[in-house]
Parts: structure tokens; sequence; C-alpha cells
């Protein structure tokens, strides 16, 4: 493995845009400097996909769960599916579950429940989640503080220093992707400077969210490395120094071996 190697702790290798090349992408990562992968469900089809990709490589891992876009389908029977797909040995978190507000393809009300549904099976299993939220700031603070045992990651985030503060408080990491190179990543790039190192997480979103000078393409692991540089630049750091953090935090969240 090169070093500094990367963990990359949000990733969708089920979508369709790597269905042409995934497995000679898949296997170029060890040389491309990329360690651990976790591939995070977005709804039922995609949560049993990342299973068996974790059951083909031994450096992915996987999460499963709905995306508030998928929280109609989100009921009791479901939930049992998820309980019984969280058994596999390689699945390590909840999610991605939350509240999406920006379309409201679903409304609130449905997504909210769907999302209290999942934080109830996470704190039931001792597993993390992770929290996809889109300008439902207060909503999912609401709903996170119903749950106190259950932490995770706000994945791509986004929001106000403020809100940073209180969800480190909790004991939640902040993931960041891509935009955080963006030029007007201006929040991104202040909670970036400020939180504590122990508390940061790398991820691609991949197929989304491709770095500068990559923007507008298709993302994949490989791009992780430009936030290690861009927060090492940041922070006055070493890049090396960012990237064995950034690991051994997602290895400590997500209970996997480094």
């Amino acid at each position: 493995m090169t070093e500094p190697w990367i963990f990359d702790s949000h990733a969708h290798y089920n979508d369709r845009r790597f269905q042409e090349d995934q497995d000679a992408l898949l296997a170029s990562m060890a040389d491309r400097g990329v360690g651990r992968i976790l591939n995070v469900g977005c709804d039922l089809t995609s949560s049993l996909a990342g299973i068996r990709l974790a059951e083909q490589y031994d450096f992915i891992w996987a999460a499963v769960g709905s995306h508030p876009d998928d929280a109609a389908r989100v009921d009791d029977g479901l939930v049992a599916m998820y309980r019984q797909l969280a058994a596999h040995p390689k699945v390590r978190a909840i999610g991605e579950i939350g509240l999406d507000y920006y379309y409201e393809d679903v409304p609130r009300e449905k997504q909210k429940e769907a999302f209290r549904l999942q934080m109830e099976l996470a704190r039931e299993l001792g597993l993390p989640v992770i929290v996809h939220q889109r300008d439902a700031y207060g909503d999912a603070l609401e709903i996170v503080d119903q749950f106190p045992e259950v932490t995770g990651v706000f994945h791509c985030f986004s929001g106000s220093l403020e809100y940073a503060r209180e969800l480190v408080k909790r004991g939640w990491y902040l993931g960041f992707t891509g935009v955080i190179t963006f030029k007007n990543a201006r929040k991104a790039v202040e909670v970036a400077q400020w939180a504590p190192l122990n508390r940061l997480l790398l991820e691609t979103d991949c197929p989304y969210m491709a770095p500068e000078p990559f923007r507008g393409r298709r993302s994949d692991s490989t791009m992780v490395i430009k936030m290690a540089e861009k927060i090492a630049q940041l922070r006055g750091l070493p890049v090396e120094d960012v990237a064995r953090a950034t690991r051994e935090n997602a290895a400590r969240l997500f209970d996997i071996p480094i």
C-alpha cells in the first residue's frame, strides 16, 4: 500500500455509472492509495448490492438503509429487512438516512418518521449512522437529540460552524466531500479549519461530488486524496497526517480494521 493511503468513508459503487468498469476500477484501488471503502446504501436494492460488493472485495465494507428520497417505503417491514442485513459481518452502519427538504419529493413528516425508525434500529443494534441532511438542520438535530445513544457522521457536511459545534459536542463526526475544494465552499472551509482533527472523515460520495480539478466528472475513491490535500493546506499540516487521522477516525467509528 502506498502512503498516504486513504479511507473513503462514503461511496456508491452500485451506481449505474460504474457498470462498465467497476471491476477494473476497484482492482486498482490498492495501487492508487485507497485502503478502505465504505459502500453506502440508499434503499433496499442498493443495500443488498453493497453487501455483495463487500463480499467480493476484502477492503470494502457496507452500510444499509434508506435515503430520504426512499422514505415513503420505510415501514416496520423494511426495517426488519435491514435488521437482517445488518447481521452480516461486513455491515458496519445504518445509512444513509436523514432528511432532505430541498426537493421535498417525500413529505417532511414521512421523512422524519423514516429517520426515527432507522435511528431506533441503529440504537437497537449498537451501530453508527450515516446522516444525509439538506435544508433540514433544526429537524435533524431535534431527531438526533431523541437518540442520544446513537452517533455517526453527518456526511457531505455543508452546514454552519455553529451547527458543526453542536454536532461535535454530541460526539458526532463530520464528513467532507469534493465540495470542500470548490471556490464557493466558504462554510465547509470554515468548519474544516475549526473542527477537531479526530472528528473529520473524508469521503467522495462517488459517483457524485468530484473535487477540483475533476468537477463535473464521475467521481471515484482515488480522488479523495484531493480532500486530504485541501484540509492539510487549510490546517497547515502534512497531507500524511490528515490521511492518517481520517482513516483512523473512520476505522474507529465503523469498527473496521486498518
